[in-house]
């Protein structure tokens, strides 16, 4: 036995979850499809090159309202 291990602790949140799980056990399975109809899409390569092709260039400061003109560096 360490003379540094603390006893088990759990917080009200761990708790909460793991409650949460025992009484929806399906639970888990809803919070994938729920990801898969928003996040997990597959793209095609047409798409991902007019994704990367309409992409703007991000100022050197991005916090400035200051829009450089045509052909000229942004103002820092």
């Amino acid at each position: 036995m360490s003379l540094f291990r603390r006893p088990d602790y759990t917080s009200e949140a761990t708790q909460f979850i793991e409650q949460l799980k025992v009484n929806r056990p399906t639970l888990e399975a809803e919070q994938r499809a729920g990801r898969a109809l928003l996040w997990d899409k597959d793209l095609s390569r047409t798409e991902q090159a007019q994704y990367s092709e309409a992409r703007v260039a991000q100022q050197a400061y991005v916090y400035s309202n200051k829009t450089p003109a045509v052909g000229k560096k942004p103002i820092i």
